[in-house]
């Protein structure tokens, strides 16, 4: 007999649902949010900053050990706040923005705290000094690429947190005025999905969907070019890149810098997208070295083999990244860029078995991070070297890099190599 599903039904709702309560705001948690405590239950409450005296609305609350809420009356502000820059920012509204109630270097403090917490928690690491590094420019006008929701009405705007609903929103102070002005140039239709990039140089790539749900159809649109590392970068639609303009610049800087690679090493480059490691360590280690890069995706491989088709030292392989992938190689360096869930203890331990000298790991996600920085640890390996960049101003989300030599090793004479810090 066939069994019909049974519809899903909204969980219970717990005590503290849809309450207003008082909080003392403790520290940031990765998330966007901060810690409080009522009636002994953890209380995740966002638009709060530590320290404060507020008045937290519950949002969620399904009775078990926490809840979630927004601040919406702040009875003793903390000296960090400042009037969000944009209208759509608090309770209810867009959920895009994170830490906007925030100035911008109380913003990487707050984001410095999640990452030195998550390797203390996570990683077993107490003694890193973390540093969160701007990047050329202000906090508003950086984001190259952004997706928009479109609501019944036709009207554009973005989810609220946590939620498929849109909330409309005339102008996104983040993103750049290319951005903008394609975005505001045209009628949407309703219920869409738009996604927008503008490289720089210009280019212009709309994908629209039929839905405000993600979806499997793959992005179209033209290809646009990138300029970054002395090099020009084809990036297809759907194929990865950074969204902040002085990011690639600055991760591949960092990335050389903590690797130094020498001429004729080989090198492995993991979750490569469209070859951007690939290409610069490919120069750095001349017609003498290798560079191996893997790349699950096929259009982000295909860029890549284009984009490092004049550099005959380096191979792109249209594969996923697995232990197995990586059974029986051996590198002097090895960088890896994997995505939020993190490259997972497995690959980490098939890393390590290549015998590098030295691992960059480029992460945005501080849990994914620690976890895997144990798992080297275990291994064998130590935290040289850690930076932290703030690619993402206004949201909780941050860029770390990573640096892993062998612990029996001799540390490198430079000083980021005696202890780990964010400097």
């Amino acid at each position: 007999m066939t069994r019909r599903r049974s519809a899903s039904r909204p969980r219970p709702d717990g005590p503290l649902a849809h309450r207003d309560i008082p909080l003392t705001v403790g520290p940031a948690a990765h998330g966007g949010h901060c810690v409080g405590r009522y009636d002994g239950r953890v209380v995740f409450v966002r638009h709060a900053l530590p320290g404060e005296e507020v008045i937290a609305r519950v949002t969620e609350d399904h009775g078990g050990s926490f809840c979630r809420a927004d601040a919406v009356q702040i009875l003793a502000p903390s000296p960090d706040r400042v009037a969000a820059p944009c209208p759509a920012a608090g309770p209810a509204r867009c959920g895009g923005c994170d830490w906007q109630h925030a100035a911008p270097d109380a913003q990487r403090r707050l984001k410095a705290d999640v990452i030195s917490d998550a390797l203390r928690r996570i990683g077993g690491l107490a003694d890193v000094e973390v540093v969160v590094e701007p990047l050329p420019g202000g906090p508003l006008g950086w984001r190259t690429r952004a997706q928009f929701a479109v609501d019944d009405a036709g009207r554009l705007g973005l989810h609220r947190h946590r939620s498929h609903d849109v909330f409309p929103v005339a102008h996104c102070p983040l993103v750049t005025p290319g951005v903008d002005a394609t975005v505001q140039a045209q009628p949407w239709p309703p219920r869409a999905l738009v996604e927008v990039a503008v490289s720089g140089a210009g280019e212009v790539a709309v994908d629209v969907r039929g839905t405000r749900r993600r979806t499997a159809v793959p992005a179209t649109g033209p290809v646009l070019h990138e300029r970054a590392a002395d090099r020009v970068w084809q990036v297809s639609p759907g194929s990865f890149w950074q969204v902040h303009p002085a990011a690639a610049d600055t991760l591949t800087g960092v990335v050389l810098d903590l690797l130094r690679p020498h001429d004729g090493d080989a090198v492995l480059d993991l979750y490569s997208g469209v070859g951007l490691f690939a290409g610069v360590l490919g120069v750095a280690v001349g017609a003498r070295g290798r560079v191996v890069a893997l790349e699950s995706d096929p259009v982000a491989a295909a860029d890549a083999a284009a984009n490092l088709a004049d550099l005959a030292q380096v191979t792109v392989r249209q594969e996923p990244v697995t232990a197995a992938a990586l059974s029986g190689v051996s590198a002097d360096l090895v960088v890896l860029d994997p995505p939020r869930t993190g490259a997972g203890p497995p690959v980490v331990e098939a890393i390590l078995a290549t015998g590098p000298r030295a691992v960059a790991y480029v992460a945005c996600d501080p849990a994914a991070l620690a976890r895997d920085l144990r798992a080297a640890i275990t291994g064998g390996y130590r935290l040289a070297a850690l930076r932290a960049f703030d690619l993402f101003p206004e949201t909780h989300h941050v860029e770390c890099v990573a640096l892993l030599t062998p612990a029996a090793a001799e540390a490198p004479p430079n000083d980021a190599a005696d202890r780990p810090t964010g400097r």
